[in-house]
């Protein structure tokens, strides 16, 4: 039992914890601040994409924490983006991990997406796929 009463926050801490720890194995990367934020960034840029009741759906197999992550910032009303290439969806994510040292571009990002694909369920990864432009779609690895 937690020391507070409050499993649900030590556990979604612990959760959150092994996503990025996951995420940090995947990309090789030794900084789990750096590794936290490609997935802030690209969870950002892919909610970004999405339609309200998509984005719900997706939501809610996230950990606590980090769907508290994957709203942060968001304007339901700017969403969802026009933005339908890949080029312009690696490039915006490049430009907010631009003093990130480690990182290498769209290897990166399918990083990110190879974790959904291991924590999210197939039918939902499917479902958000099918959401996103085609050209934003090829990025993104089939489960």
């Amino acid at each position: 039992m937690s020391a507070q009463g409050l499993e649900v926050i030590d556990h979604t801490v612990s959760l959150t914890h092994e996503w990025i720890n996951e995420l940090s194995g995947r990309l090789d990367w030794s900084s789990h601040r750096s590794a936290l934020r490609l997935m802030r960034v690209t969870l950002h840029h892919i909610r970004d994409h999405l339609q309200v009741n998509e984005l719900a759906q997706f939501s809610a197999q996230l950990p606590l924490l980090i769907r508290g992550i994957f709203f942060e910032g968001w304007v339901p009303k700017t969403t969802p983006i026009k933005e339908r290439t890949s080029t312009g969806f690696l490039m915006a994510i490049g430009e907010q991990m631009k003093t990130t040292p480690e990182f290498r571009g769209d290897v990166d990002i399918r990083r990110v997406f190879d974790l959904l694909n291991a924590r999210i369920s197939a039918g939902e990864i499917a479902d958000i796929r099918a959401s996103l432009p085609a050209d934003i779609r090829d990025l993104w690895p089939a489960p």
